[in-house]
């Protein structure tokens, strides 16, 4: 596995993340505008809290957005739990240079908030 260094920034969110929710983060990155938060299985529950109340306090405390993704050994279950909120039909991937390009179908009402055109 690649090692993984974070800056003191990213392990100041860590941190906090981690003392409000309880939850384990395995990585935490800035994507978008967002900070996305990958935590161990079976913390997701335990990390958005009760209707995503933990994550809507940290959002007003940290002042950014927050993605929580549950993370998975396999490739194809980790792109549909990044896509979870759009209902993946079909996960394909195919070799782009030394490694592999996911295309991931949804639902076409989905598309444009899936790819972040809206």
């Amino acid at each position: 596995m690649p090692e993984v260094a974070f800056d003191n920034e990213t392990l100041g969110y860590i941190r906090i993340f981690e003392e409000r929710t309880g939850a384990r983060v395995r990585d935490c990155f800035e994507a978008e505008d967002k900070l996305v938060f990958l935590v161990h299985p079976g913390d997701i529950h335990r990390a958005v809290g009760p209707g995503g109340v933990l994550v809507d306090r940290l959002k007003g405390m940290l002042k950014k957005e927050i993605q929580v993704v549950e993370y998975a050994d396999d490739p194809e279950a980790l792109t549909r739990n990044i896509f979870y909120w759009y209902s993946p039909k079909r996960v394909d991937f195919t070799p782009k240079g030394s490694g592999r390009h996911a295309t991931v179908s949804v639902d076409p009402a989905w598309k444009a908030r899936a790819i972040g055109k809206a």
